[in-house]
């Protein structure tokens, strides 16, 4: 998250504006100018464009690309159903012309392709034609040519206000598209099955940039399984709270967190890879936090067998923090630069009060509302970290605790798994 205050602006619809902003502090990094392909022509299918909000069920069908033509809403009571070897293209654009589907909170989307046939959002810029899996003109490293796609749920979220629900900063309070959280745990915002989301991550303002896959309050109705993330400018997925249960997520070359949880997202995640790019800017494997406000501050997340590695220099495995409240199972750190610290624990003491302990993920930790079981690391361990400036000691009595963590097996999940992805047939999940 390194560039955050609720990082996701969506303005300009034709019916009004449309502003949507998800949050977190981000450390800033420049990242590589991508180049910029000619448009292809696709042929050999037809052509359909949609913009603005959809308002009644559709179905979108294999034997024709669509396009994104800027923002795409589906309303609350509405069902988007996208068929298997569906492809959809984002059209270019920044800040209030980016592209992106939005699933409004009580909206659905049933998305469900196969391994054979992945339903595909990508860029415009593509050259990908109906029938394909992978086009030949984009590279790992041609992010940020398109935007993203978007689900708010009315599952229970932790937001800085206190609130039960959150307005998508940006959106007036009278637009009920731009609500998410609730109360609501079993919430169904629908279906995503072999789905493959492409060079995404438009900038839209200074420092911002549209998440891959942004989940606002999505609830364990929702079923999301077998998800590729590939080449984005931000985050690969993130989650705004809410109780969604995810399987097999592969993140390859993000720009900044590869999964990041906010709000007290409370769901599990089982079986992911997270493959950090060089020289790309990327920064975590895994960003956590936990609640941010004084509702549903009991939820827990699971992250379990799971990959994070840097095929290079660049990114670190994890930064928890924020009080985050979870566990981290059977996951493998595997990180070429030794001086890298793979798992950081936040760390906060009082330095006005003989540097006491306060509530953060460390003092979780101890309190086994944060537990690591079964974990790999192939250079530093989990290492703590705080912004006090006067509590060495403090800091190093957190550390010998922490060295006590036991290093296990790891992961299981293997590159098989995300065989049917783009990355997968490129051959460069490994």
């Amino acid at each position: 998250m390194k560039r955050k205050n609720l990082k996701m602006i969506f303005s300009s619809l034709a019916l009004g504006t449309l502003v949507l902003v998800s949050s977190c502090e981000k450390e800033e990094t420049t990242p590589t100018t991508p180049t910029t392909p000619t448009t292809p022509t696709v042929t050999g299918s037809k052509s359909v464009t949609k913009a603005g909000l959809i308002s009644k069920n559709e179905t979108w069908s294999a034997d024709s690309v669509y396009y994104l033509g800027g923002k795409v809403v589906v309303q609350a009571g509405v069902t988007l159903t996208i068929q298997p070897g569906t492809i959809i293209k984002g059209k270019q654009g920044t800040g209030s012309l980016a592209s992106a589907l939005i699933i409004a909170q009580g909206g659905k989307l049933i998305a469900e392709g196969t391994a054979d046939k992945p339903i595909i959002f990508t860029s415009e810029l593509d050259n990908i034609k109906s029938g394909e899996t992978i086009g030949t003109n984009l590279k790992k490293t041609d992010s940020q040519k398109w935007g993203g796609l978007v689900i708010l749920g009315n599952a229970p979220v932790s937001a800085a206000t206190g609130n039960t629900k959150a307005q998508i900063e940006g959106i007036p309070a009278s637009e009920s598209y731009g609500s998410y959280g609730g109360d609501k745990t079993d919430d169904n915002s629908g279906s995503l099955k072999y789905v493959s989301i492409r060079h995404g991550g438009a900038l839209i303002g200074e420092g911002n940039e549209i998440n891959a896959l942004t989940l606002g309050g999505v609830g364990s109705g929702t079923t999301i399984e077998n998800i590729e993330i590939y080449a984005t400018l931000d985050d690969g997925v993130e989650f705004f709270g809410g109780t969604v249960n995810c399987k097999n997520i592969l993140v390859y070359y993000q720009g900044d967190d590869g999964i990041d949880l906010d709000q007290n997202y409370a769901g599990t995640v089982d079986g992911f890879m997270v493959i950090h790019g060089d020289g790309i800017g990327t920064d975590e494997g895994l960003e956590l936090d936990g609640p941010e406000g004084s509702t549903y501050i009991e939820g827990k997340f699971t992250l379990k067998n799971g990959i994070c590695k840097g095929e290079g220099l660049e990114g670190t495995g994890a930064d928890i923090k924020a009080k985050a409240q979870g566990t981290l199972e059977n996951i493998t750190f595997e990180y070429a630069n030794a001086t890298k610290k793979q798992v950081k624990v936040s760390a906060s003491f009082d330095a006005a009060a003989s540097c006491i302990g306060k509530t953060d993920a460390y003092s979780n930790y101890i309190d086994k509302k944060l537990v690591f079981t079964n974990n790999k690391y192939n250079t530093n361990k989990v290492t703590a970290y705080t912004a006090a400036t006067t509590c060495a000691d403090a800091l190093k009595a957190t550390q010998t605790e922490l060295d006590k963590i036991a290093e296990g097996a790891g992961a299981t999940i293997t590159a098989s798994t995300f065989a049917w992805t783009c990355a997968g047939k490129r051959g460069e999940v490994k």
